[in-house]
């Protein structure tokens, strides 16, 4: 982002906006003078890229064969025979697995729905805060539910929506009102799983905000007080503008795990109640391919799961270069 699209038109022909706007821009680096510079860093990031190839990438390419056969654990993958795209009809003719389909995307969805603005949010209220001392217990307080597995996140929530004794549903019940079981109603499922996820990920989330927004020219906040920008001019002019790459790069990004509702908490929160709207594919795959012994069957579910993923991560970063002006490789 220029520095200039970062303040408002009228403000640019005043003296102060005017010194910080005549600072040279910054020019791009190719890849292989960075790749050069930066040797030493790569360096020390060599042990985590080797751990990623060892237990990543090789364990998928050992597995793609599998999508493409019946496998037999008494045979081994190259001896099982080849059955082309059964495993995936397979899969597709399952009674319950479009129903599954649909609960992952609505789920989704509602996560990217409402989980997209808050830590945007979040991070600029932290970051207009003028005492330091509280802006860091702000962001020790966000940031501690992140570190925080999700059994202990289920715990939380149970020990205080728990429809018998949950503190929260004795203190409303006190008073005369009554909170309805959260945990067997599949009216409440999605909403009680999006709304927890989103309490344990703002604070991390907004890390990244709060990063750029420590990255802007400390003189253009100058300058535009100078010129008589109140807060929301500042917020507008400024912190948004900063925020809009990112933001627009995260969105992207996480269309890729649009068919990945996050297994761990689902299957938490899950109930035989609440199988209808909270049925999703990983623990269908977790139920079909594991606890079933048909590995072929969920390999190939998480195979195309990927593709899909890959998909619609390149269609959204060209979107996002076509309207925004801004892709996963910079901006157009």
């Amino acid at each position: 982002m220029a520095i200039s699209d970062a303040v408002p038109a009228a403000a640019r022909q005043t003296g102060a906006v005017a010194a910080v706007l005549a600072m040279p821009e910054r020019r791009k680096k190719s890849l292989l003078t960075i790749l050069r510079q930066q040797w030493l860093l790569l360096l020390l990031l060599a042990p985590a890229i080797i751990w990623i190839v060892v237990f990543n990438f090789y364990p998928t390419l050992l597995t793609i064969p599998m999508v493409f056969k019946d496998y037999k654990v008494m045979l081994g993958i190259w001896k099982s025979p080849w059955i082309g795209f059964g495993n995936i009809t397979r899969a597709f003719e399952a009674p319950d697995f479009w129903q599954v389909l649909a609960n992952t995307v609505i789920l989704s969805a509602m996560r990217l729905a409402a989980g997209f603005f808050p830590p945007i949010i979040l991070a600029i209220l932290t970051h207009n805060l003028r005492l330091n001392r509280v802006r860091r217990i702000c962001q020790s307080v966000t940031y501690l539910p992140h570190f925080v597995s999700w059994p202990v996140v289920w715990g939380i929530v149970l020990v205080l929506l728990s429809p018998g004794s949950g503190v929260l549903t004795t203190m409303l019940r006190s008073i005369g009102l009554h909170l309805p079981d959260l945990f067997m109603n599949s009216v409440y499922f999605r909403p009680l799983v999006v709304f927890s996820g989103i309490w344990k990920e703002i604070g991390w989330g907004m890390i990244i905000y709060l990063a750029v927004l420590s990255g802007v020219e400390p003189e253009l906040y100058e300058a535009a007080t100078v010129d008589g920008a109140e807060w929301h001019h500042r917020i507008r002019y400024l912190d948004i503008p900063s925020l809009k790459p990112v933001a627009v790069l995260l969105l992207t990004l996480s269309l890729a795990g649009v068919l990945s509702a996050g297994f761990e908490q689902v299957y938490l929160f899950l109930t035989p109640l609440t199988y209808d709207v909270g049925d999703i594919i990983d623990t269908w795959v977790f139920r079909r391919g594991l606890m079933g012994a048909e590995f072929g069957l969920g390999t190939a579910v998480g195979f195309w799961k990927s593709v899909i993923g890959l998909i619609l991560i390149l269609v959204a970063n060209k979107l996002a270069r076509r309207f925004a002006g801004q892709g996963l490789w910079g901006s157009s």
